[in-house]
């Protein structure tokens, strides 16, 4: 995935708003979690200089997140934290991250225990730019299908509250 984690989080957040109404910034936490494992993005230009893929780092590691998320919501519950809603959210979010990237990249879903990288379809590189590639194949659609519905969802009014009388009666 290119350009749909946000929009994904986007989505993923705004069904999560249904569920908790009265949870501030569970969109956020929601947009965050779907591009945190990119973090390792800073990492892969700024020290390995691109040797070796990002999906290989720790932060594309899906256990990595389910173990974090399963410790953080533990621990957050055992203390009586409030922002449940918040920490499932943002590890949701980093798992929809992990599942979008399986689409078309590979990634070690159990790691680390086994190495062998799980991708669904592989998008070959028929262009000197891999980024053309991706985007001229036709799983890119599927991105562009993700930000539409973002679009969509952002761009609906939200209902009126039960209780406000509508104009004309």
């Amino acid at each position: 995935m290119l350009i749909a984690h946000l929009p994904s989080g986007y989505i993923l957040g705004k069904f999560a708003r249904r569920r908790w109404r009265d949870e501030p910034g569970i969109v956020t936490a929601a947009m965050l979690g779907s591009v945190i494992p990119d973090i390792d993005m800073l990492y892969f230009h700024l020290i390995d200089f691109g040797r070796i893929h990002h999906h290989a780092y720790i932060t594309h590691w899906p256990l990595f997140w389910a173990a974090i998320g399963s410790v953080s919501l533990s621990v957050g519950r055992l203390l009586g934290s409030l922002h449940l809603p918040l920490i499932a959210v943002l590890f949701a979010g980093a798992m929809l991250h992990m599942a979008l990237d399986t689409v078309v990249s590979p990634i070690m879903w159990l790691a680390p225990f086994s190495h062998h990288p799980f991708e669904i379809v592989i998008v070959p590189a028929r262009y000197g730019n891999w980024v053309l590639s991706f985007v001229l194949n036709w799983t890119f659609g599927l991105e562009l299908v993700i930000c539409i519905w973002a679009l969509w969802l952002g761009w609906q009014r939200p209902p009126l509250p039960v209780d406000t009388p509508q104009k004309g009666t």
